[in-house]
């Protein structure tokens, strides 16, 4: 692997049906549609995507229908974080074997390792998957940061890692980042957990993984652009457009999501437990915000990526 990965990266939901079985059919569909609207790249199931209110089988076919639905017109990535090492294994062995690029992974839930640990962890299950490694460091979500120097070791002990998911959402840190990638000449993407491109790709960073294309593929596209070819006067104001929205799709996460896709008809169902759908009131609220966004005139409405016409 000598090309670096750069673009968006598409995050989906999971999508479920009113029994809260996973709806795999639709799964399948929003998958076609994040790459026909320009992702370059596919993870799942992320935290968005309710990683951790599903089964371990859910997850494995959820894999599966990735790999199907994509066909290979973009890279696929499985998240396997777990709180074990050999659990997180057999979520990757399974992964690579039914046709995914690679895994995503964090450090182990809860347990707060040290570096030993932590080397072990990502070079064993990187080893059983024998695809590509995307690490994922997300110290509000495992209480630990995986650091400069335990990124640096991660970097020289595993050949096949491409990338790193900085959810720090620490300019210190992810500048730091970018700056050991750069001093290590190795084709390794840095990105931003979600749509500050702004402030992030100037320093390195090539993308981010995306809340918003569900929702909003065409700003998100834009913004990306944007900044990918240096335009960032013309960027500052989409960015701040993006901003905006993400304070509405990250509210109740993804909770709001859904029901944003929902109104652009592009159903998913709803949550999972203890994640709480909406209220009538914050129903009413994503609504106005998407409207005074322009979301419902100027982004797809339906799986076709058809644009309606008038206000929603």
């Amino acid at each position: 692997m000598s090309k670096i990965y750069a673009g968006i990266v598409g995050a989906p939901v999971t999508p479920f049906k009113k029994n809260g079985e996973v709806d795999y059919d639709t799964f399948a569909k929003q998958v076609n549609f994040l790459i026909e609207n320009g992702v370059r790249l596919i993870a799942h199931p992320m935290h968005i995507g309710e990683s951790v209110n599903m089964t371990d089988a859910e997850r494995k076919e959820l894999a599966k229908v990735l790999a199907s639905a994509a066909g290979r017109r973009v890279p696929t990535f499985v998240h396997v974080s777990h709180a074990g090492t050999d659990l997180a294994i057999d979520l990757a062995e399974h992964a690579t074997k039914v046709g995914n690029t690679g895994v995503v992974m964090m450090a182990p839930y809860h347990w707060r390792s040290g570096q030993r640990a932590i080397l072990e962890h990502f070079t064993a299950v990187t080893d059983a998957a024998g695809g590509e490694l995307i690490v994922y460091n997300n110290p509000k979500a495992v209480h630990l940061d995986l650091g400069m120097e335990t990124l640096e070791k991660l970097i020289d002990r595993i050949p096949g890692m491409v990338a790193i998911k900085d959810a720090t959402f620490h300019m210190e840190t992810f500048t730091d980042t970018c700056e050991l990638i750069a001093r290590k000449g190795k084709p390794i993407a840095v990105y931003t957990g979600i749509e500050f491109l702004l402030t992030s790709m100037p320093v390195g960073g090539r993308g981010c993984f995306s809340a918003c294309s569900e929702v909003a593929p065409r700003l998100t596209q834009s913004l990306y652009q944007a900044c990918a070819t240096g335009a960032f006067a013309k960027a500052q104001p989409i960015q701040f457009k993006v901003r905006r929205l993400l304070k509405v799709v990250m509210h109740n996460y993804p909770a709001s999501i859904k029901y944003a896709m929902e109104l652009l008809e592009r159903p998913v169902g709803g949550t999972r437990r203890p994640i709480m759908p909406l209220s009538a009131e914050e129903k009413k609220w994503v609504k106005s915000e998407l409207t005074a966004l322009g979301i419902f005139d100027d982004e797809p409405v339906g799986w076709e990526a058809k644009r309606k016409t008038g206000k929603k």
